[in-house]
């Protein structure tokens, strides 16, 4: 293993849960966008490849909601994610950039809420 994938790895496995969320959306953003840019170029293989595991992680996402903490946020969130695999889905059956473009559109505004509250309560605010 390389040693940036070394570094990547004990930086998942050490991280506070926040930052694992926040790596979690990170990890989806960038596998959409090299996904996206894929099957642009026309390399369906690596396109699909890229965003499985886009995929992958935001059912992952979705599985790590707390419905009982917050019922109404869950269920808006759970259904931005189901919107955002299907996309994927259909981007991969397709080989279209376009659905993982929408994936992307629906989930960045989420990242980087996600990334200010947690900013904010770790300033105190």
């Amino acid at each position: 293993m390389n040693p940036a994938a070394i570094y990547k790895r004990t930086q998942a496995e050490t991280a506070d849960p926040d930052r694992i969320m926040i790596l979690l959306f990170e990890g989806a953003l960038a596998e959409i966008r090299r996904g996206a840019a894929a099957l642009e170029g026309g390399e369906r293989s690596v396109g699909a490849a890229s965003l499985d595991k886009a995929c992958e992680i935001v059912l992952q996402l979705r599985s790590s909601l707390d419905h009982e903490r917050a019922p109404e946020l869950c269920e808006q969130l759970s259904d931005l994610y189901v919107f955002a695999s299907t996309r994927l889905s259909q981007a991969i059956a397709s080989g279209d950039a376009k659905f993982a473009q929408d994936a992307e559109r629906a989930l960045a505004p989420i990242a980087d809420a996600f990334g200010q509250a947690v900013d904010k309560l770790r300033a105190g605010g």
